[in-house]
């Protein structure tokens, strides 16, 4: 298999807060990507290479970034030799070509033609979370169907189904639908859905298609990757399988809580994400 980060965002809400920040604690962490921050003893991304290094369920990872970033991103992959990184050619947000439009890049430029990890570079799990588990539950369904793609999802509080893409299921724990950021009226459903995916090779091409699709439409249609999914689910069978909970460092106060946890209650490093 392969992997892709997504690191191509311009962290535009953490500078801001940093920034605005009067205490002047996060004063150097200006400038910095998300996926590149401190978290505990290494970058958050560091984190995810050294688990697919471990576990060996990839033998490539491509880390799409732009061209702001693509310098550092550079630099911080020198101890990786898995690791290729991929430039969008963007260096304002204004012009950022969406986290959809990135996969294609990637799948595209570099000719990937097998299973396909796609993981937001914003993102870390809890604990529980097991890449080997992920992976051995991907090979389960594929055994169902060769065109089975494998999602997580975890369950959020009342309060939060407004700020996620919800996914319905069945016994089986296969996707029916997607609903993006609903009402807490409008599901009964509180299984969200973060940006961590494995696709099988059969499904990749469907980017195209989706693309093509949403070629005319905003950059909000074709920017979140939940928006691939939710066309995807409609056309290709996608399970789940289940975690406790994720960190997304999405603002200053998110990246604190995370950083905190992996300083102060991180239980096992050395198998964190194995």
């Amino acid at each position: 298999m392969k992997a892709v980060i997504l690191a191509a965002g311009y962290g535009t809400r953490l500078q801001r807060d940093i920034e605005n920040d009067t205490t002047g604690n996060f004063k150097h962490l200006g400038g910095i990507a998300k996926p590149l921050l401190p978290v505990g003893s290494c970058a958050l991304i560091s984190h995810w290479v050294q688990a697919l290094t471990e576990t060996g369920c990839v033998d490539t990872v491509y880390v799409v970034t732009n061209d702001l970033y693509f310098e550092a991103f550079q630099q911080w992959a020198q101890e990786f030799p898995n690791v290729k990184i991929i430039n969008d050619g963007t260096r304002r947000n204004e012009d950022r070509l969406g986290a959809v439009a990135c996969l294609q890049l990637t799948v595209k430029l570099c000719a990937v033609d097998d299973h396909l990890l796609v993981i937001g570079g914003d993102t870390l799990f809890k604990e529980d979370f097991s890449l080997r588990k992920f992976t051995e539950r991907f090979f389960e369904v594929q055994n169902k169907d060769k065109e089975s793609n494998l999602v997580l999802s975890y369950q959020c509080k009342d309060e939060e189904t407004s700020k996620y893409g919800i996914l319905e299921l069945d016994e089986d724990l296969k996707v029916q639908r997607m609903k993006e950021k609903p009402l807490l009226s409008e599901t009964s459903s509180r299984n969200a859905c973060p940006c961590f995916y494995l696709f099988s090779r059969t499904t990749l091409p469907l980017l195209d298609m989706f693309l093509n699709e949403k070629k005319n439409a905003p950059i909000e249609e074709r920017d979140a990757p939940g928006t691939f999914l939710s066309w995807l689910i409609l056309r290709r069978p996608v399970y789940v399988h289940r975690i406790s909970g994720r960190f997304d460092v999405g603002n200053l106060a998110s990246y604190i809580e995370c950083d905190k946890y992996f300083k102060d209650q991180l239980h096992n490093p050395t198998v964190y994400l194995v």
